[in-house]
C-alpha cells in the first residue's frame, strides 16, 4: 500500500480486510458473497500540484540557438527613442537573497559567453549588496557597452531599519543617487548630503523598475515585506516609471520545470505563483516574467539564456513606454507654448 493512496481493501481468509481509517460496509463490498473467483487491485496515484502540466503552453517561446542569437542582436542594436539617452537604466529591487545581483551576473554571462560573477552575490541572511551600483553589460570581453544599464540595490528586509530604506527609492528613481553610494538602512539619502546629485539629467533617471522575487517564497511573503513593496510601487507610480516583475528560482519552485526549463509555460504551478505575485503587488500577469539565474553552473545553458534575454527585452520595451510618455509630455508643453 502507498501512504499517499486512498483506502485499500480486499478479502483474506474469508474475511474482508481493510486498510486506513476507512471502514466500508462488508455487504456493500461483496454482497455477502465471499466465494471469490477474481480479484482486481487498483492504485490511484495523485500527482502533486507542482507537477500539473498544461497541455498547450500559455505563452509562446522558441527554444533554439537561432532564437538566442536573435534576442542578443535585438538587445545589442536597441536604441532609446530619446536622443539624450544612450542607455536605458533599469532598477533591480527585491528582498534579500531573491537574486538581484545574480540576475546581472547571469545577463553578463550570456554576453560574455561564459559564467561570470562581477557583482557580489551569494547566500546570506542580510544583504551582500551594500552600495548602489550601476552596471553596464559589454558585448563580449572587449566589446562595446550594451544600451542598457542594470542598477543593483541593497536587499529589502521586512524589519524597519534593516535593508534598503524605502525612502531612498525616490532618490534613485529621480537620478539623485550616484554610483557606489553606500546605503544606510537607518537613514535615507538627504538632499543636503554631499553625495546627493542635485540636478540629474534625464539619462541619470530610472526608465524601468524590475522587482526581483524568489518564486519559492512568493506564496509565504511576510506581510511587512509585502507592504514595503507596495510602498515602493506607489512611489514609482507617482513618477510614471513602468514596472516589471522578474521571478527567479523557478526550477527550485517546480519539479516539472526542474526536469526541463522549456516546461516553464506548461507548468500550472508556476502560473499559479505568477498569479500570486500579480495579486500581492497589484501588477498585471503580462508584466511578470520567469527566469533561471546562473548559480552553480560553470557553462551556459541555451534555455536559461533564452529566458534571461527575454526578460531584458521586456525591460527595454517598458523603458520605451517611459520614453514615449516623456516625449508626449514635452510635445504637449511645446504645443501650449
Amino acid at each position: 500500500m502507498v501512504d499517499s493512496a486512498g483506502p485499500c481493501f480486499g478479502v483474506f481468509g474469508g474475511q474482508p480486510v481493510t486498510h486506513s481509517n476507512y471502514k466500508p460496509n462488508a455487504a456493500e463490498m461483496h454482497a455477502s458473497d465471499l466465494k471469490m473467483t477474481e480479484c482486481q487491485v487498483y492504485q490511484v496515484v495523485v500527482a502533486p500540484k507542482e507537477m500539473a502540466r498544461i497541455e498547450n503552453p500559455w505563452r509562446t517561446l522558441i527554444w533554439n540557438p537561432e532564437k538566442r542569437t536573435e534576442l542578443m542582436e535585438m538587445i545589442k542594436t536597441y536604441k532609446p527613442t530619446v536622443s539624450s539617452v544612450s542607455q536605458a537604466r533599469v532598477l533591480l529591487i527585491g528582498p534579500v537573497g531573491a537574486g538581484k545581483s545574480s540576475f546581472f551576473n547571469s545577463i553578463n554571462s550570456v554576453f560574455r559567453g561564459h559564467v561570470t560573477s562581477q557583482a557580489i552575490s551569494g547566500c546570506s541572511s542580510s544583504s551582500l549588496t551594500t552600495q548602489f551600483r550601476t552596471y553596464s553589460v559589454k558585448a563580449g570581453r572587449e566589446g562595446k557597452p550594451l544600451p542598457v544599464i542594470l542598477c543593483d540595490t541593497m536587499g529589502l528586509e521586512e524589519n524597519k531599519g534593516a535593508g534598503l530604506d524605502v525612502d531612498d527609492i525616490s532618490s534613485i528613481l529621480e537620478g539623485h543617487m550616484p554610483d557606489r553610494y553606500q546605503f544606510n538602512p537607518s537613514a535615507p539619502l538627504r538632499s543636503e548630503a554631499h553625495a546627493y546629485r542635485k540636478s540629474p539629467d534625464f539619462k541619470d533617471k530610472i526608465h524601468c523598475m524590475s522587482y526581483i522575487l524568489d518564486a519559492t517564497k512568493v506564496s509565504n511573503m511576510p506581510e511587512k515585506l509585502a507592504e514595503k513593496l507596495k510602498a515602493i510601487r506607489q512611489k514609482a507610480n507617482l513618477l510614471g516609471v513602468p514596472q516589471l516583475v522578474v521571478l527567479t528560482k523557478v526550477d527550485e519552485a517546480c519539479p516539472l520545470v526542474r526536469e526541463c526549463l522549456t516546461n516553464i509555460y506548461r507548468s500550472a504551478y508556476i502560473k499559479e505563483i505568477m498569479q500570486g505575485a500579480s495579486t500581492k503587488l497589484g501588477i498585471p500577469l503580462s508584466c511578470i516574467v520567469p527566469v533561471r539565474n546562473y548559480i552553480e553552473e560553470l557553462e551556459l545553458d541555451l534555455n536559461s539564456d533564452i529566458l534571461l534575454l527575454s526578460a531584458v527585452i521586456q525591460m527595454l520595451r517598458f523603458a520605451d513606454s517611459f520614453f514615449d510618455e516623456v516625449s508626449d509630455q514635452l510635445s504637449n508643453l511645446q504645443t501650449k507654448e
